[in-house]
């Protein structure tokens, strides 16, 4: 009789094994090719990351991200839906599945991962808090802000950053939050606040958005470390991985010098190892994610590597004219680093 019970509860855990985290591995994936489109979680709007025109297209390197993914797992950069989000709203999107992937300017931290349970899948740009002035302040460095009132947007990381930094200090301040990026940027724009402060990235592209750019200042001045990524759930690796070794193909393809233009003929004329490995002829990495061995190879074919991304976005193509800086390759002085597809 004791032996019948030890072999029944064996018998119980060998398939809550199978039936649990094997089943949730595979959902995501299942969902989103049954569903035929893939859901992202975008910012409601911020140029250079994700901004619908007024045509209602969408534009920005989350978007583009957004694509690639897409590309990857249903063969089509174009089978996507784009859902804006508040920053308030971003991490109760993604647990209550409202979204496949959190594609929206989000930084990485360890609460966010163990409190609000994402995932991040690896950084899609290296960025930091800065600060905008009214040029006719004359302040030129940050510590020169002891006083000032403060615009930014709630339910951020730049909100404790701002604390953090004037209270270390000894510096003085009045902070005004707001729900939104676009209510924050307008009551600095009408003088409500000395001070507009979001990642340095977000300034230059808020700042375009001003009725006289020039009237304001972006300070050099850099308070934190914003190492801004897609995320999603826990509990489902696989999915997990799929986004993951799409955002880091990305990256290798421009260090293997794999652009959109020449994916194609690369894929039948390179002799070199690692990019046959990245395009899927002589490799079975696909499989090892529940894809094809094509899916990299289509990602980069429809969006491009990392640098087309960054400079058809944010870069020399964009009208924002960012520099790559840290997010230049780490073999070019930057920071900028994948792990290799073998």
């Amino acid at each position: 009789m004791a032996r019948s019970v030890r072999i029944a509860t064996m018998a119980v855990v060998c398939c809550a094994m199978l039936t649990g985290p094997a089943v949730a591995a595979s959902s995501t994936l299942a969902k989103v090719k049954a569903r035929g489109h893939l859901i992202c979680g975008v910012s409601q709007g911020l140029p250079g990351f994700s901004l619908k025109d007024e045509k209602g297209r969408w534009s920005g390197l989350d978007v583009d991200f957004c694509r690639a993914v897409a590309a990857a797992v249903l063969g089509k950069a174009g089978k996507i839906k784009l859902h804006p989000l508040t920053s308030q709203e971003r991490f109760a999107a993604l647990k209550s599945r409202k979204v496949d992937i959190l594609t929206r300017n989000t930084t990485w931290t360890l609460s966010r991962e163990t409190d609000l349970r994402a995932n991040f899948a690896g950084i899609l740009y290296h960025d930091g808090q800065g600060f905008m002035t009214h040029r006719k302040l004359g302040v030129k460095n940050a510590l020169e802000l002891d006083g000032v009132t403060v615009c930014l947007n709630k339910g951020t990381t730049t909100e404790a950053n701002i604390k953090d930094f004037f209270q270390s200090r000894g510096m003085h301040f009045t902070l005004k939050s707001f729900e939104k990026s676009d209510d924050a940027l307008a009551a600095y724009q009408k003088n409500i606040c000395d001070v507009y402060t979001a990642d340095h990235s977000a300034l230059y592209a808020q700042q375009s958005r001003l009725k006289t750019p020039s009237l304001h200042v972006i300070l050099p001045s850099i308070i934190s470390k914003e190492p801004l990524g897609p995320a999603v759930r826990h509990g489902d690796d696989q999915w997990f991985e799929i986004v993951k070794w799409t955002l880091f193909a990305l990256i290798n393809a421009e260090e293997l010098g794999v652009t959109s233009s020449n994916a194609l003929k690369l894929s039948r004329e390179s002799k070199t190892p690692a990019i046959r490995r990245l395009l899927g002829v002589d490799s079975a990495i696909g499989k090892k994610l529940g894809l094809d061995e094509k899916w990299a190879f289509r990602a980069i074919r429809a969006i491009g590597n990392y640098d087309e991304m960054f400079e058809r976005n944010l870069g020399s193509k964009s009208s924002l004219k960012i520099q790559r800086g840290i997010n230049q390759l780490w073999s070019r002085g930057g920071i900028l680093y994948a792990p290799p597809i073998r």
